[in-house]
């Protein structure tokens, strides 16, 4: 199976809401590589196959960080 692409659109103001959710994703099984950006408001995460959508999205949101939309392997998802 292949690797899942996630990507997601957060509300981030600061360095420090960057920094939240890239130590989240640091810590999540699963993650093999993540890109936060500050600058563009995103996240990108390529995640083994056995790591749900689901499961991503949810650890974000428990940064506190508002996330606005998202893609799972190139589709619109439900956030």
């Amino acid at each position: 199976m292949a690797d899942h692409n996630y990507k997601f659109n957060v509300t981030m103001t600061c360095g420090g809401c960057s920094g939240a959710v890239e130590r989240v994703l640091k810590k999540l099984e699963g993650v093999k590589s993540y890109d936060v950006s500050l600058d563009t408001q995103t996240a990108n995460v390529v995640a083994e196959p056995s790591l749900e959508y689901d499961t991503v999205l949810e650890k974000i949101k428990k940064t506190g960080k508002t996330v606005n939309s998202a893609e799972a392997d190139g589709e619109s998802m439900k956030v």
